[in-house]
């Protein structure tokens, strides 16, 4: 059986140059482009592209629908139906404006690729996810050994993933130059850090503990002063992995070396959380923890919008959309509280209210822009 079509290779690397320097997509949304795109063609015996038909669409969506998880063996989720299937849509529309294909592919045949409504709202609805406590966190990091070099590095990492609420991308790839003991901030320099969408920001440190900003702290001076690292050297070095006397390998310190990517970082999450008795909570879950933090204790429209540039968010939405879900257990408590009698309203809570009702406002009139 045919495993490529040289057509089709050729014009699919095409159209990865063109998500790539057009589009400006990172390379993890080119690779998922890439996956469904060969899914597809899997199933289609690698036929031409140019003998597209929106049968071939419709027939490859009811054969997703009956795929299973490789890792639980259930059905696929809607969602990666919703994301896969809206992949290929969106590149056989390209292909259908392309020399050589105009005339083999009609643009309304991609639209066979849609889900149904109801399936769409599935794939598409929020739902709570978890989240650790602040105190959860707090107490994974009190029990984490510190004596070795490795220790403390693990220990500071995720200290440092509190205080500063980086992802894990940009944890894997900060140098020790990007960060201010002094001045209480990281220099999210995209020019150095895998950032998300390449921006470059200053993080100050999040008020999550003095003993928490002294993990990171001593973790510094360590490097610097016991090691003897400049400001180049990375803030978070990977392991170095040596051949014992029983010629196996096994971890011996640090390396001078930035980790490849943020995989050993979600590990020594898992290992360290499970280590605590708690289930296990990646890295990126520590925003959520954050948002929620800076949602109970920002008193003003200011403060709200300077917790979420911190957390290198342009729009404070960004940070209510994508963040602030309430818990359902949270979600009780206040409604039970909105059934007692009200005190007198907090200062600046009508100032907090018309804030947020102009800024859903102004969202609305730039989509409303964008779509005319």
């Amino acid at each position: 059986m045919t495993k490529y079509n040289a057509n089709n290779e050729r014009i699919k690397r095409q159209y990865f140059a063109f998500l790539k320097e057009a589009k400006r997509q990172n390379e993890s949304s080119v690779d998922a482009v890439a996956k469904a795109i060969s899914r597809f063609e899997a199933y289609n015996k690698h036929r031409d592209f140019k003998a597209f038909h929106y049968e071939q669409a419709v027939a490859f969506k009811h054969h997703l629908a009956k795929q299973l998880n490789q890792q639980t063996g259930k059905p696929i989720s809607k969602a990666t139906m919703h994301s896969t299937l809206g992949q290929l849509k969106a590149f056989f529309q390209w292909l259908a404006m392309q020399t050589g294909y105009k005339s083999r592919i009609n643009y309304s045949d991609a639209e066979y690729f849609n889900l149904s409504e109801k399936e769409v709202r599935i794939a598409t609805a929020k739902r709570p996810k978890p989240v650790p406590t602040l105190e959860q966190i707090k107490h994974v990091i009190q029990l984490m050994p510190n004596q070795t070099d490795i220790e403390q590095r693990n220990r500071a990492l995720i200290a440092f993933t509190l205080l500063t609420g980086a992802r894990d991308s940009a944890i894997a790839s900060m140098k020790l130059k990007h960060i201010d003991i002094a001045g209480r901030n990281v220099f999210q320099d995209a020019r150095d850090v895998k950032t998300k969408f390449s921006k470059t920001f200053t993080t100050f440190f999040f008020p999550v503990g003095d003993e928490i900003e002294q993990i990171v702290h001593d973790w510094v001076r360590h490097l610097k002063e016991h090691l003897l690292w400049g400001n180049d050297d990375p803030l978070f070095p990977k392991t170095r992995v040596a051949v014992s006397k029983d010629h196996v390998f096994k971890a011996a310190g640090l390396e001078k070396a930035h980790w490849s990517n943020a995989s050993p970082i979600r590990a020594i999450f898992r290992e360290a959380f499970e280590a605590a008795g708690l289930p296990y909570f990646n890295p990126h879950s520590i925003r959520d923890t954050l948002v929620k933090l800076g949602l109970q204790i920002c008193p003003t429209p200011e403060a709200l919008k300077a917790w979420s540039q911190n957390l290198g968010h342009e729009e404070v939405l960004t940070t209510l959309y994508s963040y602030g879900y309430v818990q359902e257990s949270r979600q009780g408590e206040i409604i039970q509280q909105l059934s007692s009698p009200r005190n007198p309203p907090a200062p600046n809570a009508d100032e907090f209210a018309m804030a947020v009702v102009r800024a859903l406002t102004n969202q609305k009139i730039a989509n409303l822009s964008l779509s005319s």
